[in-house]
């Protein structure tokens, strides 16, 4: 039965597809990828539970307006080269979102089919289309040149984002980027099993195919300076995300075998860590380690500390399960691997030896009281609930902050509290001609969410260099 004859109740009665995944047990032992990605059959067959609704729900909840609906209804015809070419025309980094974009809470959330059963399954829908059209890349429409130059700080998602925007409106785009290899958050923050380097690198290719220049070891703000930019360029984009981690601020985080999860995964993701001694950057290895915090960057760091060969690996966040911000894939996913999650424990001493290495930490239970400004129920210590767990590891996963090198140099540049960037819906700046998005703007936030903000950006951008108001 062709995907056209089936009728809402016939769509209704297909279950949702299982995404096939590596052994719990084996992947606990290595870095290959966890989830292995949908078949053909699976994916047509997924891709017929979607009632191709008219007012489009899903798509109000992307953040970067992917026409879900068209796509999907391609793959459900079994037109694979058509679902790339709509994907790949909305969607700069498809690949990247099918694997790390939280679908549950944005597209899929919106999914009618959830409302009584499982939603359509986008995301892996999404990563399908876009792992099949890898070695077959669609012929995308392209603008004819417009003599216009654009600078792009940072070749995070934002910033590969808005340069393929942009390149496809015709504009010469050059990335600047400060480490000597391309991704930003997507290479030293997200882990080879969840983001294979490849699939980063082939989402790099195929903007550098559209003409996108990358320029490597460039730190704006040292290098160059943003008015040294603005001179040689008609427009510039600001995402340099924000790298800056935040502490603890308790005693003992000056000890040897304290990170932050920026330092730790930046090791193993970008330096190789995960080879062992042979690395020029190695990363210490503990048997029994502590990651504080409760986002998928604390999932990230207790993971990876699984695979360096950790015996004993704990979570340990300041609220409870339903209160953690991170992937609920991801949290199903550590519990499968062997991470024990300790809730309602906040840190209140990282403990040392003699000679001044991690040795244990002092942790005191917690309760929910009221909300906070987040909306989320405040902890408030229990009296004398205090008590130690042995740790040789702890690792610090609890937010980051915008790195000031950049906007130090720039005093016209506006800033908020928090020392991010101020910007209007549009991504303009207080600078003429300058635009910001993602992380430096936001503060820590998620993949797509700076994507959307380079698309944004780059629309508003098209418009500050050519007056046109171009789809």
């Amino acid at each position: 039965m062709s995907d056209n004859a089936l009728t809402p109740r016939q769509r209704m009665a297909i279950e949702r597809a299982t995404m096939p995944e590596q052994d719990a047990a084996e992947r606990a032992r290595n870095f290959d990828e966890v989830n292995l990605g949908l078949a053909e059959a699976a994916a047509v067959r997924e891709a017929q539970r979607c009632l191709m609704c008219r007012n489009r729900p899903c798509v109000e909840g992307c953040p970067v307006r992917v026409r879900i609906p068209e796509f999907i209804a391609k793959v459900a015809e079994g037109d694979f080269a058509a679902a790339a070419k709509i994907l790949r025309t909305d969607n700069a980094l498809p690949a990247t979102t099918g694997r790390v974009c939280p679908q549950e809470v944005q597209c899929e959330a919106r999914c009618v089919r959830g409302r009584n059963g499982l939603p359509v399954a986008i995301g892996w829908l999404e990563r399908f289309v876009a792992d099949w059209s890898a070695d077959r890349p669609p012929s995308l429409p392209a603008a004819p040149p417009t003599g216009k130059s654009v600078a792009v700080i940072g070749s995070g998602p934002g910033g590969l984002t808005a340069a393929g925007e942009l390149a496809r409106r015709g504009h010469a785009v050059t990335i600047f980027e400060a480490l000597h290899a391309p991704g930003g958050v997507l290479r030293y923050g997200i882990p080879e099993f969840r983001l294979p380097k490849r699939i980063v690198d082939a989402e790099v290719a195929a903007l550098e195919a559209m003409g996108v220049t990358i320029e490597y070891n460039v730190i704006v703000g040292k290098t160059l300076t943003l008015d040294q930019i603005r001179r040689r360029f008609d427009a510039c984009f600001i995402a340099n995300g924000a790298g800056l981690p935040m502490f603890l601020n308790v005693p003992g985080e000056n000890l040897k075998g304290v990170y932050s999860a920026n330092e730790y995964l930046t090791r193993v993701n970008l330096m190789g860590a995960w080879r062992g001694p042979e690395s020029r950057t190695p990363v210490l290895r503990g048997r029994r380690v502590i990651v504080f915090g409760g986002g998928n960057t604390a999932m990230d760091a207790v993971r990876t500390a699984r695979r360096l060969g950790a015996e004993r690996v704990v979570l340990a966040y300041r609220r409870t399960d339903q209160e953690m911000p991170a992937r609920i894939e991801e949290v199903q996913h550590a519990r499968q691997e062997g991470i024990e999650m300790m809730f309602l424990v906040a840190p209140l001493a990282i403990l040392g030896t003699d000679d001044g290495w991690v040795r244990a930490v002092r942790l005191q239970r917690m309760e929910l009281g009221d909300p906070d400004a987040s909306g989320r129920r405040r902890p408030v210590p229990i009296a004398g609930s205090e008590f130690e767990l042995d740790a040789d590891v702890a690792i610090v996963a609890i937010g980051t902050r915008a790195n000031p090198l950049l906007t130090s140099t720039c005093p016209d540049l506006k800033l908020n509290k928090w020392g991010n960037i101020q910007t209007d819906a549009r991504g303009r700046t207080s600078l003429d001609g300058v635009f910001a998005g993602g992380d430096i703007v936001r503060g820590g936030a998620t993949v797509i969410l700076a994507m959307g903000d380079g698309k944004e950006a780059a629309a508003a951008i098209d418009e500050y260099l050519t007056g046109a108001n171009r789809p």
